[in-house]
């Protein structure tokens, strides 16, 4: 089973950056689509954005033109640029296959945007 460790979050101001990074502990290859998901407190995960095996994104409509997948297949990575946050983007973002596999959860990465 392929594991997954997210990294990159924290605290940051309304309107900040970060990038959210996933390394996977296998080969995630160019056959798999890949998501980052996230979950706020008191809330379900949600899908938030897709990268496809030949790059196609697609993204929660709320995060349209904010956010930005990418991965690099050679370092097994996925990579999620965010920019523009708001507080409502506040929650633990996790990285899996898309569709999720149940054994490949990680830790996730906790982003808090407050002032």
């Amino acid at each position: 089973q392929v594991q997954l460790v997210e990294s990159g979050g924290g605290l940051v101001q309304p309107g900040g950056s970060l990038r959210l990074s996933c390394a996977a502990s296998g080969s995630i290859s160019s056959i798999n689509d890949m998501g980052w998901y996230r979950q706020a407190p008191g809330k379900q995960r949600e899908l938030v954005a897709v990268i496809t095996d030949g790059g196609s994104a697609s993204y929660k409509d709320s995060v349209k033109g904010r956010f930005t997948i990418s991965r690099d297949n050679a370092r097994n990575t996925v990579y999620l640029q965010m920019s523009s946050l708001k507080p409502e983007d506040t929650a633990v973002y996790y990285c899996n296959f898309a569709p999720p596999r149940s054994g490949s959860w990680g830790q996730g990465t906790q982003v808090t945007v407050s002032s």
